[in-house]
This record gives C-alpha cells, sequence and structure tokens, in this order.
C-alpha cells in the first residue's frame, strides 16, 4: 500500500507488522480444520484433542511474536499518540477486501494493548467499534451449499449432500441412515400438526465444512419453505471399521443450543469467512450471542471483544449495582454479578485461608487446564480479562468493602472507575445447592441425578473435580448441571482411591484424626456421603442412581480404561435420540414402509 503524502511510515509499519501477524496467525488457525478432517477419517481421537488444546496457544504465540517485533524495531515509548491513531487508520485500509476483518481488528486490539496504557483503550487508538463491516463477505467456494431438491421427499437430494463432504471411508448404510432421519422429521412435524406443504424455494442449506469435535463431525445445516426456516444438525460418527454412519439429527433449537454449549470443547471448523459462518448459525439459535458463537468455532479472543462490547452497552442503558453473588462464599474467589446482566466475575482473594493449599498461580493454571481440555458438557467456560474497567458508581459498597479488604492487589481505583486487575467472567447459573433447597420431588430426583453423571462424566474426560459439594455445581437453563469451581480439580489418573482401612480398635474410630496414612493424592470415596448426603432425600435419590460413586472400585475401573487409551463416547443428545436406540433393527423393515409412504 503506497503511503500518502504526509503520512507517517513509522505508523506503516506497525500496521502492516500487525498485517502479517494476523495473517500467519488465521493460516494456521484455518489448517486446524483442514488436519481435524483428516485425523477425524483416520479416527485418531487422541489427535483431536491435542489439536484442539494445542490451538487455544496459537493466538497468544502470534501476538507476542508481533510485539517482540515491533520491540526490536521500533522505541515503542518514544512513540507519539498521532503515529498510533495513523497506524489504526492506515490497517483499517490493510483490511479493504480482507475477508476475516473483525478478527483482525481483533488481533491489532491484542497488539496495541500489551504496548500502550489502558488510557489509550478506547475507539481513537484500538477498535473498541468495529471499523470495517462483515455484511455480505463470502468465500470460494461459499460459506454453505445449496440444493433443491426434485422431489419433496430430499432422499436423493440428502445422499447427494453428505457424499459431497468427501471422506475418504464408506458409509455403512447411507440409504438406512437417511430412512431414519426422514422417520425423525416425519415425526417431529407430526407433533406440529402436519408436515408443510413445498413452496416454491423449497431448498436445503449446509454449511460447506463439518464441525468436528471428539469423535462426530456434525453437519450443520437449515431447511427453507416459503417464509419459514428449520435447522438442523446432524452427527457423523465412526464404527470399529472406520465406516460412517448417520447417529441422530437434532432438529429442537434448545438441542441444538446444548450442542453449541460453552460447557464444551470447541468446534475445529475450516472458514474462509467466519462472520459468515457465526450469521449462518445466528440464524439457527437467534437467542445465542454472537460472542458465544466466535467462541465455539475456536476463535476466542473474537467471542471475547464481543462480549465486552455487549458489556460496555448494557452497562450504558442499565442502572442497577454490581453485588455480591448470592449463594455460600467462597474460600478462593470474590464472585460478584449484575442482577440484569446474566453472567458472575470471580476474582481471586489475596490471601486463601486453610484448608486450601493453593495460590494464585494454581488457582491459573487450573482454569488454563479446563481451556484447554474437554469439558464434556460438565465444566462450564471461563472469559479472562485483565484491566476491566468498572464504574465506581455501579459498585454497591458492600462489593466494594469486601473487594478492598480481600482482594485489594487485584483491584485499582482510577478517578470514577474501578479498574479488576484480574478477573474470571462465566454465564450465570443457579447454585446447585439453592437449587435444591427449593426443588420439588421430580425436580430434585433430576437434578441429583444430573449430578452424579456430571462427576462420572468429567470422572471420563480424566478430570477429578476434587471438592464436590453441592455449592461447586450449577443448574444450567436447560436443566443439566455444570461443575464450575476448579481449584482443587485433578486428572484422574494422578489420584489414587482407596477404601478406608478397618479400625485396629474400635476406640480409633472416635478419634479426631485418622488411623492410617494418608498422601497428598489418595481419596476416599467412602468419605463423600458424609459431606454430601446428610439429607435423607438426597441420600435416597443420590443411592437410586450413583451409588457406585461411594466405591473406589468405580474410579479404579474408569482410570484403567483412561490409561488403556481408551477415548470415551460423550453424546450432547440422550442416548435415547441414536438411531440405533429409536429404530432398533427388527423394527427397520417396518421403518422403510413407513418412510416410503410418508
Amino acid at each position: 500500500m503506497k503511503i500518502p503524502a504526509g503520512q507517517n511510515p513509522t505508523a506503516q509499519a506497525i500496521a502492516e507488522a500487525m498485517m502479517e501477524g494476523f495473517d500467519r496467525h488465521y493460516a494456521l488457525f484455518r489448517e486446524c480444520g483442514v488436519q481435524a478432517k483428516t485425523l477425524f477419517e483416520d479416527g485418531d481421537w487422541h489427535g483431536i484433542q491435542r489439536l484442539v488444546r494445542d490451538r487455544i496457544q496459537y493466538y497468544g504465540d502470534r501476538v507476542d511474536e508481533v510485539v517482540q517485533r515491533l520491540g526490536a524495531g521500533f522505541d515503542l515509548a518514544g512513540l507519539d499518540d498521532n503515529t498510533w491513531q495513523q497506524a489504526k487508520l492506515i490497517y483499517i485500509g490493510l483490511l479493504i477486501n480482507h475477508k476475516q476483518p473483525e478478527c483482525a481488528e481483533t488481533f491489532f486490539n491484542s497488539v496495541t494493548c500489551k504496548i500502550l496504557h489502558r488510557h489509550y483503550f478506547h475507539n481513537d487508538f484500538i477498535f473498541f467499534r468495529p471499523g470495517i463491516s462483515t455484511e455480505y463477505l463470502e468465500s470460494e467456494p461459499p460459506t454453505y451449499r445449496v440444493y433443491y431438491p426434485h422431489d419433496p421427499k430430499m432422499r436423493g437430494t440428502m445422499k447427494q449432500m453428505f457424499l459431497e463432504f468427501g471422506w475418504k471411508q464408506p458409509f455403512v448404510d447411507i440409504d438406512r441412515d437417511i430412512t431414519c432421519v426422514r422417520e425423525v422429521v416425519r415425526r417431529f412435524f407430526k407433533a406440529r400438526g402436519g408436515r408443510p406443504a413445498p413452496e416454491a424455494n423449497l431448498q436445503l442449506q449446509v454449511l460447506n465444512s463439518p464441525f468436528y469435535r471428539n469423535k462426530a463431525a456434525y453437519v450443520v445445516g437449515k431447511v427453507v419453505n416459503g417464509h419459514v426456516e428449520y435447522p438442523l444438525v446432524i452427527p457423523v460418527l465412526r464404527d470399529a471399521q472406520g465406516r460412517l454412519y448417520l447417529d441422530t439429527i437434532l432438529l429442537e433449537e434448545e438441542r441444538i443450543n446444548v450442542l453449541f454449549s460453552l460447557n464444551r470443547a470447541y468446534f475445529l471448523v475450516d472458514m474462509e469467512v467466519p462472520s459468515a459462518y457465526v450469521d449462518f448459525l445466528s440464524s439457527m439459535m437467534p437467542d445465542k450471542p454472537k460472542s458465544d458463537l466466535y467462541t465455539m468455532l475456536g476463535l476466542q479472543k473474537q467471542g471475547k471483544t464481543l462480549f465486552y462490547r455487549d458489556l460496555s452497552y448494557h452497562l450504558y442503558h442499565s442502572r442497577d449495582d454490581f453485588v455480591i453473588a448470592p449463594g455460600v462464599k467462597g474460600m478462593v474467589m470474590l464472585v460478584f454479578t449484575l442482577p440484569s446482566f446474566p453472567y458472575v466475575f470471580k476474582v481471586i482473594r489475596d490471601v486463601i485461608d486453610p484448608p486450601k493449599e493453593v495460590d494464585a498461580a494454581t488457582v491459573k493454571a487450573k482454569y488454563l487446564l479446563v481451556k484447554q481440555h474437554d469439558r464434556v458438557g460438565r465444566m462450564s467456560d471461563s472469559l479472562e480479562f485483565s484491566d476491566v474497567a468498572l464504574p465506581l458508581s455501579r459498585v454497591h459498597p458492600e462489593l466494594l468493602a469486601e473487594l478492598e479488604q480481600l482482594a485489594p492487589s487485584r483491584i485499582e481505583r482510577d478517578g470514577e472507575e474501578i479498574i479488576i486487575k484480574h478477573v474470571y467472567i462465566e454465564r450465570r447459573m443457579d447454585p446447585l445447592n439453592l437449587y435444591l433447597d427449593k426443588a420439588k420431588p421430580e425436580q430434585l430426583e433430576h437434578a441429583v441425578r444430573e449430578y452424579g453423571d456430571a462427576i462420572k462424566d468429567l470422572a471420563a474426560a480424566n478430570i477429578f473435580p476434587g471438592d464436590m459439594l453441592w455449592k461447586n455445581f450449577g443448574v444450567t437453563r436447560f436443566n443439566n448441571v455444570v461443575f464450575y469451581d476448579y481449584d482443587e480439580i485433578e486428572y484422574l489418573t494422578e489420584c489414587n482411591f482407596r477404601r478406608i482401612p478397618p479400625a485396629p480398635y474400635p476406640e480409633y474410630e472416635m478419634m479426631g484424626e485418622p488411623w492410617y496414612p494418608i498422601a497428598p493424592k489418595d481419596v476416599f470415596p467412602e468419605e463423600f456421603g458424609f459431606f454430601l448426603l446428610s439429607d435423607e432425600k438426597l441420600r435416597a435419590a443420590f443411592m437410586r442412581h450413583h451409588g457406585d460413586l461411594l466405591t473406589p472400585e468405580y474410579w479404579s475401573g474408569v482410570q484403567e480404561k483412561i490409561r488403556a487409551g481408551q477415548v470415551l463416547d460423550f453424546y450432547p443428545y440422550p442416548e435415547a435420540m441414536r438411531f440405533r436406540n429409536l429404530f432398533p433393527p427388527p423394527d427397520y423393515e417396518e421403518l422403510k414402509t413407513a418412510a416410503a409412504e410418508c
């Protein structure tokens, strides 16, 4: 790009260095999406897990590279404000016709915020507001493929759609699977009063790249008929011989929202124009914030940018105060919330009292572990921020006093603002202990069963929660139970599960101290019942569903599977929805007849 007369060549060089850094980052990001297809085809599940984990670090590494490059080439402390403002303007020019302008703007912010003081964190110097529109950006090939069925039953159209993804493995029986899809669709419309007549514009739109996660490839699309759109997601799995099959079809928005929950690992997707993918997904899930969608596609920094814009916008249009979050206060974190905003803010205490044996560095390491690990729908994702400025007038005096008393090193007053130097932000949930206090019998039964399922899912993913108190779990808006207190989590394979040995004499059982040696990683599952199940209703429900969690044999059995290299299956939908459970083999002939007639 030629420098116009009077333009600062230093600003030009800074802008170009940032652009080159981002383009390198996004090339590596897209390569992960390409690799995911190969790993799926090969059944390399450990490879997919490593790819998801390693990709998280790519962004920070590229930002650090550009900061070092600029530091080596310029006296950054000596640059005037005009140079930085020109660098932003030149950068905007470089984004003309760029395919990922919104993500490139966020990269610019990340680099600039590492160099400049927070007083520069406004739209004159960074992209507090977007500078380039992403509307109508398109890629080649197009973001989504369109199929116009020659017959309203769509059988041939759907078969063509799956084959055009170009997986190298054959399908076990694609015709059988499409029959299952059609039967579920028939039941879906029957429950809603009947299938609508085909309109002239009847079409099937499918995103060009599948979404890879764990052991599945998800085909994401929607059917357009007249003025109505019907979202759909179809998981594709591999059998023991490596052949492909369709596992189910998700049609309800709630099911699709759960699939894209931040409580799960991020997807691997090859996208040239990420904004087009997000727009498509937003049409399927209009209630889900775009910040969540960018995050689920692996673009966490863009998700953070949009979240912070949403928070700033909400603060401008609301009047309530930040207050201490309801529930039992934690020993490691101070937790506060803005009642009108569905998130909680967590700040690490300066002093963490016994019996907790962690410090701030340990807590941060645990949160990073969760970020990089497969959360299997059972651990809440966190947005980590530094130097968050909040209006001091919106902080309730009781909360301000608690922050100043228990976390003074984490905050700073700056005029009319309070600066939170380090904070984790998570989606707000009902604490499980409070939920159980007011639950009806059927709600209590469901919540306790979900609680045990959450612990078992985490165990299968090689995570031991450590502190399993009810207060450390939350209930989501879809009534799933999720873990959110990470200061004591460990890899399950690093724990030693033991049974309490018999007391040598009866009076030993009355002693205040155990009569047996305990190593740092020893866990005694029998003890869980003492601090979890004092309430008879909770105990009865727990023992009906999860009594095996109180035995060391259960935990040791899971450890053996993990150490043997098994990657267990986690379905982001009920087992009952899987075609193999909906349509057992004896019913298949009847299914084919029904599908042919509908």
